[in-house]
């Protein structure tokens, strides 16, 4: 998909999610999210919170378009990273919690795509250039944890008992930890920035191997299988409602609300 601006970006995840509301998709609960991250971003480059705002827009940009290929290859029935693949073939799996699909997608966008975007905007010797304003994104990211937590708890009202089934602790939740994640992609995006391109495509798809074995350690962790049956039977089966709260907060009741048209 060719987008230029956050802005564009933006709009393209209005679409995504409006016709995953349409459709009632759990595709949307992902692109839900990501749009309020990317809104976040963007007000952070608005009101210059990142040290080179051309630059974090021109990342936020690339990073988007890897996603964005990535569903439009999935729904026109191709063939998308085997790390995508596993998020979308989860999105509307009724055995799945609204957090893995959401954790599934996040594993897929930040362990495989980030670091490559980071590489691809600040190539070689211009990498360290991108790390004060990557690092930046943490806290941006760490704004809307606990706001977005407490609105899945809306519709899984016993999210909160992951803890109790060994799934959940203070910085991971299944098998997923954002932090170490984000870190994960600066080492790859130096990887690719230090070694000869035409090693970039072995790198590139070893890494998407491994992502997406963690994608499905995700999906289906080893352990916890009762209690992630009693939590996800307490969950909304409404996704338009899902879709809403991921878009806006509990308080939304439409798609309009929601912020999609």
């Amino acid at each position: 998909m060719d987008v230029q601006t956050i802005n564009d970006v933006v709009a393209a995840l209005d679409a995504i999610v409006q016709r995953s509301y349409d459709s009632a998709s759990g595709l949307g609960y992902f692109a839900a999210l990501y749009r309020r991250v990317t809104c976040t971003v963007r007000n952070g480059i608005s009101s210059g919170s990142f040290q080179n705002g051309p630059l974090m827009e021109h990342l936020d940009v690339v990073f988007a378009s890897r996603y964005l290929d990535a569903l439009a290859t999935y729904q026109a029935g191709g063939i998308a990273s085997r790390s995508w693949m596993v998020a979308f073939q989860a999105c509307d799996n009724a055995d799945l919690l609204i957090l893995q699909q959401l954790l599934a997608g996040m594993n897929a966008h930040i362990n495989l795509d980030l670091g490559i975007a980071a590489a691809q905007v600040s190539p070689g010797e211009q990498l360290p250039q991108l790390k004060p304003d990557f690092d930046q994104i943490n806290a941006v990211l760490a704004s809307l944890v606990g706001v977005v937590a407490s609105e899945i708890a809306t519709v899984s009202p016993l999210i909160g008992d992951l803890e109790k089934i060994g799934l959940r602790s203070e910085t991971l939740l299944v098998n997923f930890d954002i932090t170490a994640a984000r870190d994960a992609a600066w080492l790859t995006a130096e990887r690719l920035a230090n070694e000869p391109a035409f090693l970039h495509h072995a790198t590139i798809d070893a890494l998407d191997l491994a992502v997406s074995i963690a994608g499905r350690a995700i999906l289906y962790p080893p352990v916890g299988g009762d209690g992630l049956t009693l939590i996800r039977q307490a969950e909304s089966k409404d996704v338009r409602l899902v879709i809403e709260t991921l878009s806006q907060g509990g308080s939304a009741t439409t798609a309009q609300a929601a912020g999609v048209t």
